[in-house]
């Protein structure tokens, strides 16, 4: 498939929007039932917006940024009359009556979507297993998990179906399926792309972000979704950064810290792969020091009381009263409990229940509160470390792709998949997986670049530095 920057360049010089389309319905149809990526695919409406993007074309006017390229969408993000349901059974078939920001935006650029793709439910885990519609598949190697919470999105492009996709990140959601299915996959800086219409889990950890097969069409599709949302009172007062014009600014004079704890514990391989990035880093110009932040060890823990707390609270217009799914009761309360009990999946279960504990009365203070003070100090952390380094590097995930099924039993090894993923998310911050080097089976391994915020411009030079040196 060709990427999304050559796709939008033909469609400009007067290739049909539909030829990129029917490329990707025909890659869709080989594929989408061996491995369970896309849960409702708009073919009609994928087809009449190539139509229109042609139309512009034939009036002499810019399609946008994106003019014709086919993009999936997690299945967590609203589309108008199309169904949206967190691969949850609790809103099976709802279909929201607005966009998502990111939705109207992306049509505003030409991009076409192409449908909604799978997660784990609510966006509660690191492997898609974890869907009520089943698992997806890593098109890798269909033995192992493509990573999560946004798998479908990250096996949408590594399949081929699409060039690009939208994944959400709340601890790693984005950057640890890129780093499993051999992407570049970017966490921005919270409050750079709006949440308005992205049904929450975490609130103040959520964040949208791009799937791309190459550092340029990632930072094509951040630049299309980037900029102020009225909408989102945590939107970043100020407009879209640029960022494909410095893709290829290079790491000369850059100063890049290599952080002990963003490697320990990873597999060896994971481990030489980002030693030898820092080699390469080191020839093109950048000055490399080493540097330990033991509050990261922490993370972990905090975004576990943090994530599920705020989980708690949002999940809970989930009543069966207001939208989705409804089970009959003999009152009110057995409604409700029968609708929770019969919509929700075994994992948001757990994470609702831990956040409730957190946040009652006699815990608070001791969990919730405590965590909070713990997230103050990453932060201070970090900027203490960016006064010394102008970005971080560090595995994106402990080890290549799993099989299905090795980590379902054991919680804790699950959540540990995200352990280098989540301190970014505490802190508010920007990170992105590359792909560098391999592992066992020949699978891909992630490194992660992570910088303070809106550094999204530095990351992706660095990242593109990577990405030559890899011969991609």
């Amino acid at each position: 498939m060709k990427t999304a920057q050559q796709i939008a360049n033909d469609v400009r010089a007067g290739e049909s929007a539909l030829v990129a389309v029917e490329a990707s319905l025909a890659a869709i149809k080989a594929r989408n039932e061996e491995l369970n990526v896309f849960l409702y695919v708009d073919e009609d409406g994928a087809r009449t917006a190539a139509e229109a993007v042609d139309a512009k074309v034939r009036r002499g006017e810019d399609p946008g940024l994106l003019a014709g390229v086919p993009i999936a969408l997690k299945d967590n993000m609203c589309t108008t009359g199309i169904p949206t349901t967190c691969s949850s059974k609790i809103l099976e078939g709802w279909k929201p009556p607005y966009n998502a920001t990111v939705v109207d935006m992306l049509a505003a650029q030409g991009a076409i979507s192409m449908g909604k793709t799978n997660l784990d439910e609510f966006a509660m885990g690191s492997s898609t297993e974890n869907s009520a519609f089943g698992p997806t598949r890593n098109p890798l190697d269909p033995t192992r998990v493509p990573g999560g919470s946004s798998g479908g999105s990250a096996a949408a492009v590594a399949a081929e179906m699409t060039p690009l996709s939208l994944g959400s990140d709340t601890g790693g959601s984005i950057r640890q399926p890129a780093a499993l299915c051999g992407l570049v996959g970017v966490k921005p800086t919270y409050g750079l792309v709006s949440r308005y219409g992205l049904i929450a889990f975490a609130s103040s950890l959520d964040q949208i972000g791009p799937f791309a097969s190459t550092v340029t069409d990632a930072a094509l599709l951040l630049e299309a979704i980037s900029g102020h949302d009225p909408m989102d009172s945590t939107s970043l007062p100020e407009p879209a950064p640029s960022l494909v014009a410095h893709v290829n600014d290079g790491v000369a004079g850059k100063r890049i810290a290599l952080v002990r704890e963003l490697v320990e514990g990873a597999d060896d391989a994971v481990v030489a792969s980002v030693n030898r990035a820092v080699e390469v880093l080191k020839d093109a110009g950048a000055t490399i020091v080493e540097l330990s932040i033991p509050e990261l060890h922490l993370g972990l823990s905090a975004y576990y009381l943090i994530a599920p707390a705020e989980a708690s609270s949002n999940l809970a217009r989930y009543d069966g009263v207001r939208f989705g799914n409804r089970i009959d009761g003999d009152d009110v309360t057995a409604m409700m409990e029968a609708t929770r009990t019969a919509g929700f999946g075994a994992e948001v279960k757990r994470r609702i229940m831990l956040g409730t504990y957190a946040l009652s009365a006699g815990y608070f203070d001791a969990y919730y509160g405590q965590a909070l003070k713990v997230r103050t100090r990453m932060i201070e952390a970090f900027a203490a470390a960016y006064q010394q380094a102008d970005m971080i590097i560090g595995a994106t995930t402990p080890s290549v792709a799993f099989t299905f099924g090795s980590k379902t039993n054991d919680p804790m090894a699950m959540y540990l998949n995200d352990v280098f993923t989540i301190p970014t998310n505490l802190a508010g911050e920007a990170a992105l997986s590359v792909p560098f080097g391999t592992g066992e089976a020949d699978l891909p391994i992630g490194v992660q670049l992570l910088g303070p915020g809106r550094s999204e411009a530095r990351l992706f030079a660095a990242a593109r530095v990577l990405e030559i040196a890899d011969g991609r």
